[in-house]
């Protein structure tokens, strides 16, 4: 089995480390700059829980040089997708499988979702249908990623925790591409159950993503802080209700409510969403994949959404400023 990590940052880098260390596996990890240099010098070093793991990994900044994969392990932030494509394209062979890891709404959504939507484009997360034409939706395999990770330093990966990768063909079918790479990745340390509703999962870390982070960037607050403070509390609250009936018009089921979900987010404590982590470094904000898709998903269902749409032009303002769109 062949896998190549695209991507192989905090999360990327976790997966691939796990798997490289598992060793049934031929992995593969594109990177680039001191990250890149360090893995091709020493290896790649994962710090968990078992203690601290050096395993050598083929790296690059080329894919050109890797040649076709069963695997690709889409692990860059929505907004780079567009970018990568034809880097891509060597990677992909007849039967290559690609797995999306990204936050928020992904493009391939409405890929064997049947009813009247089928086939429609995202155009938040996919302009011009760009990533549906280059990459193939008819390849996807979703991905949602529960864990937490960091670059603590070039080459050298920590995870802080959490182990759930929920793997889920667009049509819910049961395939053995899918039930493959469920079973290299338990192998590898992750719990990987195959959902039949992946996007039930999706949308169950959007609720959270669309509303704390964009909440968090603007106020500066950590999610103990604006869980607990009753205005911010009411806008997440209002803004994660807006989202779940559109969720529910599209077919989603939330298993759990809307307090739960934001109490789970309290306890957490005093930690810095991945948006405010970008806004203070300076990189892209996932406004569009967390937000704006969002947003056009409610155009989409004649849902009104009132609070998402002040929050989303006060957010992306202060993305355009910062300049971190």
């Amino acid at each position: 089995m062949r896998i190549c990590v695209f991507g192989a940052g905090a999360i990327g880098g976790l997966v691939g480390a796990r798997l490289a260390r598992q060793g049934d596996a031929e992995v593969s990890l594109i990177a680039r700059g001191p990250h890149l240099a360090a893995m091709r010098e020493n290896g790649l070093t994962l710090k968990d829980e078992s203690g601290e793991t050096r395993v050598k990994v083929q790296a690059t900044d080329k894919p050109q040089e890797l040649g076709p994969q069963d695997y690709v392990f889409l692990a860059l932030k929505a907004h780079s997708l567009p970018g990568i494509l034809d880097s891509l394209k060597p990677l992909l062979g007849p039967d290559t499988a690609v797995v999306t890891a990204q936050n928020g709404v992904p493009w391939w959504y409405f890929y064997k979702h049947g009813g009247v939507h089928e086939g429609l484009r995202v155009e938040a997360v996919d302009p011009q249908g760009r990533l549906w034409d280059g990459i193939g939706p008819e390849r996807v395999i979703g991905c949602v990623v529960h864990p937490a990770a960091e670059i603590e330093a070039p080459g050298i990966i920590r995870h802080i925790e959490g182990d759930r990768l929920p793997l889920g063909e667009p049509s819910g079918e049961k395939t053995e591409r899918t039930a493959s790479l469920a079973k290299a990745l338990i192998a590898a340390g992750f719990k990987a159950p195959i959902r039949p509703q992946i996007r039930n999962e999706i949308w169950v870390k959007l609720w959270g993503n669309l509303s704390l982070n964009p909440v968090s960037a603007l106020t500066g607050g950590t999610l103990e802080q604006i869980c607990r403070d009753p205005g911010t509390r009411a806008i997440i609250r209002a803004m994660m209700v807006e989202a779940e009936a559109i969720g529910k018009k599209l077919g989603a089921s939330f298993g759990v409510d809307v307090d739960r979900r934001i109490a789970g987010a309290e306890a957490v404590g005093a930690h810095k969403t991945s948006m405010l982590q970008d806004l203070e470094l300076g990189r892209p904000m996932e406004v569009d994949a967390l937000v704006t898709a969002v947003q056009e998903l409610g155009r989409l269902t004649q849902t009104p959404t009132p609070t998402i749409d002040i929050v989303q032009s006060l957010i992306k303002q202060r993305a355009e400023l910062a300049g971190c769109l």
